[in-house]
């Protein structure tokens, strides 16, 4: 499309925006009392309210399923919502009498649609997912749906998402668009939007996302949320349709930082189905976790900001193969640069100052992770590996009709999402290199292209912190600010916002955002703290010491109405 086509569709879309007045559907007045003790409860309150019996779970289930009924025609979080299940559920739990109950009893969740829930289409936001006769119906659980349902969690609904997670905004062509919980005309972020706004608009307590390049936590950012991005191989990610399965991760989003504790110390574990999940050496920090971060302080931290962060120097997603020339790798780097705008650099300096102010010491050097690190985390390539992680997810995951993107084109008469097969030409033509697809454990390659990059990578990250003796590195979690989604930005519909923290996927390190305060246009700043590997524990009490240093979140206002148009959420199967 061409940018003057790209503006005739913008004024199209606002024209028809401006006559559109979509009403939500019909519900029954709100409860103020019951909205006092549920707007914002937190997993320990909810734990109380059962306990005292000021309500069922049934009572909860169906005020999260009325508030998706309200303003999910606004907002666009939900693309399916499972009442039906949901309210079964709750029932069976209401049922139960004496006993033990697992620490998610009675919580609503809601769940991205990347990730299998057992009999439902695992649309991943990709209208290929959802053809007539050729649904990807899950033959079973992700390893974390299963975990959270048997702690007492209740799935609520999927959440909308960019097809195959390959979006730094949220628009899917299985259902559409997310606004943001904040100002619907503004992006939440890609790829875990809809759960974001999900949360913050109070349609569940907690929920998954998955991240390949900054999908938790730039999405967190966008709406005063927490969003934990573990150690790679903490969490399972069996079961979420890969967008890269060498840089994908999962991890929870919430409103506070101990629900996110809770909700990790569930999700962690072992997983057979996922081998990464089999090598925890034996010193890392395991569940549960909300006891650990109640001691948690910035006294006496020490922190680190990356210059290449600040700088605006880029880390190209997917990386450069080693085979491609330094000159050409350089100038295909470069392309990737992103520079940290004005009104975003104040804000972070803003946290920074506050930071000191509660204790911890915060030290900006050009020395700290500099352009040769972002040279060197560059070199990470995983883009040769596209097609085997899709593989081996629909070997386990795919419905009886395709184990395999071969199988899906036999059946379909079409191929898969082009990112989920590496037939990308942006991505697999760099420098006169053209990369073929082939299978990690068989590949000569990938020890040059992926492992020992990758170990170098991670060599200079811990390096830096043993040197400069830190407790970790902070940042802004994001480039910019959140785009407004009803003009055009830059003379084209926006495609973000952006953050440069994709170089946390290639190493696998634990990462964290937290809210941080509030731009002048009243959208939300969020802050990121990494740590070493296997510490998830000591960074969860970094950001819940940071939660409790300041109010730095507020609860979005909603409208119930719009003049955008907004796909109805599909029922459950």
């Amino acid at each position: 499309m061409t940018p003057r086509s790209i503006i005739a569709a913008l004024a199209t879309f606002a024209v028809a925006a401006a006559c559109q007045d979509r009403s939500a559907p019909a519900t029954a007045a709100p409860n103020a009392g019951v909205d006092r003790d549920l707007l914002d409860v937190t997993v320990p309150r909810l734990r109380q309210l059962y306990a005292d019996k000021k309500y069922t779970v049934t009572d909860v289930v169906k005020w999260h399923l009325d508030r998706i009924d309200r303003y999910n025609g606004v907002y666009g979080a939900i693309e399916t919502v499972l009442r039906d299940q949901a309210l079964a559920a709750a029932k069976r739990e209401d049922a139960e009498s004496g006993g033990t109950h697992g620490p998610l009893w009675g919580v609503p969740i809601v769940i991205k649609a990347n990730t299998s829930v057992k009999g439902q289409v695992t649309t991943a936001g990709w209208e290929g997912f959802t053809r007539p006769g050729h649904e990807l119906v899950a033959p079973k659980d992700a390893t974390i749906v299963a975990k959270l349902e048997a702690a007492g969690a209740i799935i609520v609904g999927l959440a909308n998402m960019p097809d195959l997670a390959n979006s730094d905004t949220n628009r899917s062509s299985s259902f559409g668009r997310t606004g943001n919980a904040y100002d619907v005309r503004f992006s939440p972020g890609g790829s875990s939007g809809g759960v974001v706004t999900a949360i913050a608009a109070n349609f569940a307590v907690l929920g998954n996302g998955t991240d390949t390049g900054n999908s938790i936590r730039m999405p967190a950012a966008t709406s005063a949320l927490f969003g934990v991005f573990p150690t790679r191989g903490l969490v399972s990610t069996a079961g979420i349709a890969p967008l890269d399965w060498l840089l994908d991760n999962t991890g929870p989003i919430a409103r506070t930082t101990e629900d996110a504790a809770i909700a990790l110390s569930v999700m962690a574990g072992s997983d057979s189905l996922d081998a990464v999940t089999l090598g925890a050496p034996a010193t890392a920090q395991k569940p549960p976790y909300e006891s650990e971060i109640k001691a948690g302080s910035l006294t006496g931290k020490r922190f680190g900001v990356p210059a290449f962060i600040l700088a605006g120097d880029g880390v190209p997603f997917h990386g450069i193969p080693v085979t491609v020339p330094d000159a050409a790798a350089e100038s295909y780097r470069v392309g990737a640069n992103m520079a940290l705008r004005p009104e975003t650099r104040a804000m972070f300096m803003k946290a920074v100052d506050a930071l000191r102010a509660a204790g911890a010491e915060v030290v900006i050097a050009d020395s700290i992770l500099p352009t040769s690190f972002a040279r060197l985390a560059s070199r990470v390539a995983t883009y040769a590996y596209m097609k085997d992680g899709t593989d081996r997810f629909l070997a386990t995951f795919g419905p009886a009709e395709f184990h395999s993107a071969d199988q899906y084109r036999a059946a379909v008469g079409s191929p898969l999402f082009m990112s989920s097969i590496g037939v990308e030409d942006g991505f697999r033509n760099i420098g006169g290199v053209h990369i073929e697809q082939r299978q990690l454990a068989t590949d000569p390659n990938a020890a040059r292209w992926y492992h020992a990059p990758r170990k170098a990578m991670l060599d200079a990250y811990v390096g830096t912190l043993d040197r400069l003796k830190l407790d970790g590195f902070v940042y802004p979690a994001i480039q910019m600010p959140p785009p407004d989604e009803t003009m055009a930005q830059d003379g084209h519909l926006s495609d973000g916002p952006h953050s440069a923290t994709s170089w946390v996927n290639m190493i696998g390190v634990p990462a964290v955002v937290v809210p941080a305060g509030f731009y002048a246009s009243g959208l939300p700043f969020g802050l990121e703290f990494s740590g070493r590997p296997w510490t998830d524990g000591d960074l969860l009490g970094v950001a819940r010491a940071w939660e409790k240093a300041g109010t730095w979140r507020k609860p979005p206002t909603l409208v119930d109405r719009g003049l955008l148009a907004v796909t109805p959420a599909r029922p459950s199967r």
